[in-house]
């Protein structure tokens, strides 16, 4: 008998049950299955990219007489960035608990709805309340995206790519900053389009590119995990078969050439009778496992914090003290983004062989270090708009990898019927604290146009991510190349000692 027409979930005692669906997925080579899967689900940092980039370019003209709100810069990069962020936390939270409980699928389908929904509302905002609460509606979409999107992508991927995988992914975001900083271009181009509507057709774009991708997402399977645990094992089982007869069907994976697909290794075996409420994933989170939870804030405090400390405040920086008209930001943006993108997509493999401890560590204490130095350039005057943009890519090649390896890591180090609300709490909490105040703080900071105010808001960033990579070296979970289960297994597993 194959591999793919072997049953693989077989009943034990009454309450029990024995599957190594897991182990199959794990052993799988790659294939176009897995590309599909990338491009459903991966595509969606592209969209928050945008979202923010486009924001912090397009403030300038926001706060011009004519572009139809009556809104400052400050504004849209303080308060409206941190509604944002909020609505993010707030859908992060509640979407992801939706998603332990009704599964993957069905959620990435809503949260992404909802983002349509606040963009295309964004669009068409002419008051500036409308315009706050359409951001913290698309924020609520994209928190939403967070944990649905990171629990089915680890779920789904074979263990010896799942690092750099994750990280390309989360990374994405940096392709959408990219398009977002040079869209921003043309579009606040008043020859072109009136100073009234260029901004606007901006963020509908981005409701354009999000309708393509809801049209590819539909094709996206649920995570046989997720369904194996929620009593569907038959279910679970029919998914893998399928992908295991298509890969044989496609190609020679064995030894020898031989097209049968490797023997899987291990089995996991739930129990029906134990439950997995709110109140046993808060305890497995903070009680079992309070290391991992340790280092789960500290990574996401850390990224949060930089980023903001740079990012929301770019386009004023350059603006303020470098007299950059707003009309140009976008390409010095596009640059630094194009710095951010890279770094996962080269660092990423590296994280599958040297290891998370030696990564992490070396990404966010290297990435802080970097932006130190860059703070001493710029307070001594020794650097201009390019330079300056020069010292950033560097700085952010290393925290874009850093801050990817945040969500990867609250993703695969916790339970399984955990892994959504894990991804959703920490992001939350961090981001909360350096998403939120980070914007309303860095945003007075580099728009005071004193440059100490603007090197103490480097410092405070460069300080906390390298803070962050001291706890990484000491509390990272050696996570490369093995399967979820046994990294964190499932909190209804059955004691086989018992």
């Amino acid at each position: 008998m194959s591999d793919a027409s072997r049953p693989s979930t077989r009943a034990g005692k009454s309450t029990t049950f024995t599957t190594d669906v897991p182990a199959r997925l794990d052993r799988l080579p790659w294939s176009t299955w897995h590309w599909r899967i990338l491009i459903g689900l991966g595509t969606v940092w592209i969209l928050d990219g945008l979202e923010v980039t486009v924001v912090g370019n397009v403030a300038g003209r926001l706060s011009e007489p004519d572009s139809g709100l009556d809104i400052t810069a400050a504004q849209v990069t303080g308060p409206g960035a941190a509604l944002y962020v909020a609505g993010a936390c707030i859908g992060a939270l509640f979407f992801a608990w939706l998603t332990d409980r009704f599964g993957r699928r069905k959620l990435f389908m809503v949260t992404l709805a909802v983002y349509l929904a606040g963009t295309a509302l964004t669009a068409l905002s002419v008051e500036a309340w409308m315009f706050f609460l359409f951001r913290f509606v698309t924020g609520l979409g994209i928190g939403g995206e967070y944990a649905a999107i990171n629990s089915a992508i680890d779920e789904l991927m074979p263990a010896r790519y799942r690092g750099r995988v994750d990280l390309a992914v989360n990374g994405t975001y940096w392709a959408g900053a990219a398009g977002g900083a040079l869209l921003s271009v043309p579009m606040l181009n008043t020859g072109l389009f009136p100073a009234d509507i260029g901004w606007r057709l901006t963020f509908a774009l981005g409701v354009v590119l999000g309708l393509v991708i809801l049209l590819v997402r539909r094709h996206v399977p649920e995570s046989p995990r997720w369904l194996y645990l929620h009593g569907r094992g038959e279910e679970a089982e029919r998914l893998v078969a399928g992908v295991e007869e298509k890969l044989v069907a496609e190609g020679t994976h064995g030894p020898g050439g031989r097209p049968e697909l490797p023997e899987p290794e291990g089995e996991v075996t739930i129990d029906r009778s134990k439950s997995a409420g709110l109140g046993t994933i808060a305890r497995a989170v903070v009680r079992d496992y309070p290391r991992r939870s340790v280092l789960g804030l500290s990574l996401f405090i850390g990224q949060a914090f930089l980023y903001n400390a740079i990012t929301f405040g770019f386009a004023s920086i350059l603006e303020t003290f470098y007299d950059v008209p707003s009309g140009r930001t976008g390409y010095y943006f596009a640059v630094i983004a194009v710095g951010n993108l890279l770094g996962p997509l080269l660092l990423g493999p590296l994280f599958d062989s040297l290891g998370r401890r030696v990564m992490i560590t070396s990404t966010y204490v290297g990435s802080g270090l970097a932006l130190f130095g860059t703070a001493w350039l710029f307070g001594a005057g020794h650097l201009n708009a390019s330079t300056l943009t020069a010292c950033w890519c560097v700085v952010l090649f290393l925290a874009s990898t850093g801050a990817s390896s945040a969500y990867l890591t609250v993703s695969e180090i916790f339970p399984m019927e955990a892994r959504a609300s894990a991804i959703a709490l920490f992001y939350a909490v961090g981001t909360a604290a350096g998403g939120i105040a980070g914007p309303l703080v860095f945003s007075d900071l580099t728009k005071s146009g004193d440059v100490g105010d603007t090197v103490l808001a480097f410092c405070i960033g460069a300080g906390l991510m390298v803070a962050a990579g001291v706890v990484a070296g000491f509390l990272a979970v050696n996570a490369e190349r093995r399967s979820l289960e046994d990294i964190a297994p499932p909190l209804t597993s059955a004691d086989e000692r018992g």
